[in-house]
């Protein structure tokens, strides 16, 4: 149950000065931070913030690509919750609200409290929040009702979570939002899961549209929402690799050690010290597989006199 907006401003401040609330407990770690760290009072009743038009079709034009990609995702949760009553938006990494799904009913009530695009839930502006707090901390979070700092957003249930880009940066928080009275802590677990499952959606999109035209490694028993990812160029060396790659794999945040050239086997330390036959027999089948099997053809493909195709096939270890 939701306390009384009235006691809601005591109970933050009384959790933030008592230090063995913030080790125990990752909200009132937050709520401290609001306090402390930004100075913000849980009572305060200053007008919503919000961006100035040219300042958000700057960001709009700068996370185009993520946006074209984040679209149809969005479109789709906010198909399954959307009658629900809830608001499904999508922030930049520093809290602005870039895009929003609502129904007309609810579109008012949403706005009212600041869920519209451009829109400031950094956690500076609006203390414990699903956004704020979800992009502060990198990871996927409930902010449920009087777990909010600020006491005007008590009101207000969200279910967060963060997408990456394909270089392992925070980029973005997807949130879904409710007013609704009948949201619990069950429904918002449900609600969280589908929230988990299109950021993840998005991040591997994202990821693969980003290094469209290379080849896509999902790295091994990752379940259904895989975000740990790798590219390779044609020659097999790894050009790209998603956080959850670089998390799995033990490899920095930052890209300098993708900067060296570096094969899927080397990172992995797996498969045998690469050689020329290795090579010569993929070519080989290769044009065997593009002549149907005619080894004449193969070695006009090839280039070369058919004898020496037979010698190369021999040393592949190919029959002809």
């Amino acid at each position: 149950m939701t306390r009384p907006i009235s006691h809601h401003a005591a109970f933050v401040l009384n959790a933030v000065q008592s230090p063995s609330d913030a080790g125990v407990s990752a909200v009132a770690a937050s709520w401290c931070r609001s306090a402390q760290h930004h100075g913000l009072d849980p009572e305060a009743a200053t007008d919503r913030t919000r961006v100035d038009s040219s300042f958000l079709n700057a960001r709009l034009e700068e996370h185009q690509a993520l946006l074209s990609i984040a679209n149809p995702v969005l479109e789709q949760i906010f198909r399954a919750v959307g009658r629900s009553g809830c608001c499904v938006v999508l922030s930049d990494p520093h809290g602005v609200i870039l895009q929003r799904h609502v129904n007309d009913g609810d579109a008012e009530q949403f706005t009212q409290v600041g869920l519209v695009e451009g829109g400031q839930w950094a956690e500076a502006n609006e203390g414990t929040n699903g956004i704020g707090t979800c992009l502060v901390e990198g990871r996927p979070l409930i902010i449920h009702r009087d777990q909010h700092f600020a006491s005007r957003n008590i009101g207000i249930s969200c279910m967060d979570a963060p997408v990456f880009d394909p270089h392992g940066k925070l980029i973005a928080a997807l949130d879904v939002s409710s007013y609704r009275d009948d949201h619990g802590p069950a429904m918002a677990d449900i609600i969280a899961a589908l929230v988990r499952d299109a950021a993840a959606r998005i991040e591997r999109e994202y990821f693969c549209h980003h290094f469209d035209g290379h080849q896509i490694i999902f790295l091994p028993d990752n379940g259904p929402s895989a975000t740990a990812l790798l590219a390779t160029d044609r020659d097999g060396l790894i050009i790209g690799a998603s956080r959850a790659a670089r998390l799995r794999l033990g490899l920095s945040l930052q890209d300098q050690l993708l900067s060296k050239p570096m094969s899927v086997d080397q990172l992995l330390g797996t498969g045998d010290t690469p050689s020329f036959e290795d090579g010569d027999r993929a070519v080989v089948r290769q044009a065997l597989a593009q002549a149907g099997g005619n080894a004449s053809k193969a070695a006009r493909i090839l280039g070369i006199g058919r004898a020496t195709l037979y010698r190369r096939m021999k040393r592949a270890g190919l029959k002809p």
